[in-house]
């Protein structure tokens, strides 16, 4: 399809180091399967010089965590000169601060849960009980505490009653040093890809998720713990709501070529912000390549079309 050298990165050091392995050989695995020459490397020590080496056409940082969302990775491939696919340094900056990207699209007309953010240095100078018990009086139960930059869920806990508040904190500082506590919403959580070759930004398909207790990493990521439904069983409005609702947040964080919101669609068809991600999952059980099969594309063919697009400028 394409005679573009493609160099896919993943790994490095953060949790979700197995999510970006695993999703780094799938899409290298797609892009071959349409005739796209495609290697994957860490990234490590040896990076940097490996690319002056071959001089890929194309790099797909395919990195979760901390370097592969916050656009430092990002910030040293602009160095390097090599074109990538995916949002550039300054987006990804936006979209990996859940508190500055919630902000962002709150001012632009999105509906976003009440939050606050809580860094752990402030409990060492305030105390904890007492912000821990205005939190509990203006948020109200049930909330969900959250590390302010982060995926996979990993930290995650939703607190149905005040005595569970602590121990959240405690799970949640154990992957950052800021939290997010926020309102809890109701109603249906559903994922929406959005791709973008060169026609602007759409929306594809939205993808519902159904599991028992938390979608945590474990749900997430093994077979068996969450039920999905493409298109999720929404009606037609409410499915152009969460669609648009994803585009405007491709929109105005300044993103590039593929992103994902995550969101709930409330029981008066509201869709609520929780997250938006720039390096989707591409694993086996993740919601971008499912999204992406419902609306008629082939993950080879669409992999290979963002690759191409990247090259493009």
């Amino acid at each position: 399809m394409t005679d573009l050298e493609v160099l896919i990165l993943a790994g490095g050091l953060s949790h979700e180091r197995d999510v970006s392995v695993r999703s780094g050989r799938r899409v290298a695995d797609a892009l071959r399967s349409v005739g796209v020459s495609a290697h994957v490397h860490d990234v490590d020590g040896e990076l940097l010089g490996y690319i002056e080496q071959t001089r890929p056409d194309v790099v797909w940082p395919i990195l979760h965590g901390s370097t592969g969302e916050d656009g430092s990775v990002r910030d040293v491939l602009d160095l390097v000169g090599v074109p990538y696919v995916g949002t550039d340094a300054a987006g990804s900056r936006l979209s990996w601060s859940k508190p500055v990207a919630k902000t962002l699209l709150a001012q632009a007309g999105a509906r976003t849960p009440r939050f606050t953010t809580l860094p752990q240095t402030l409990f060492r100078e305030l105390g904890t009980r007492g912000v821990l018990e205005k939190a509990l009086e203006v948020l109200g139960l049930p909330l969900v505490v959250k590390p302010a930059s982060g995926g996979s869920a990993l930290g995650v806990t939703v607190v149905r009653e005040a005595m569970a508040l602590p121990q959240a904190m405690v799970a949640c500082f154990a992957y950052g040093d800021e939290a997010l506590i926020e309102q809890h919403v109701s109603g249906t959580e559903l994922a929406v890809s959005v791709i973008d070759l060169g026609d602007g930004p759409q929306a594809l398909p939205s993808v519902e998720i159904v599991t028992e207790g938390a979608y945590d990493y474990d749900a997430r990521y093994n077979p068996g713990r969450s039920e999905y439904f493409v298109p999720g069983r929404l009606d037609e409005a409410r499915e152009r709501a969460a669609g648009e609702l994803a585009v405007l947040a491709h929109r105005v964080l300044g993103l590039r070529h593929l992103s994902r919101t995550d969101m709930i669609v409330d029981d008066d068809g509201v869709p609520w912000l929780l997250d938006i991600n720039v390096a989707p999952g591409m694993t086996e059980t993740s919601l971008f390549p499912q999204a992406a099969a419902a609306s008629g594309y082939g993950a080879g063919e669409l992999y290979a079309a963002l690759v191409t697009q990247a090259a493009a400028g």
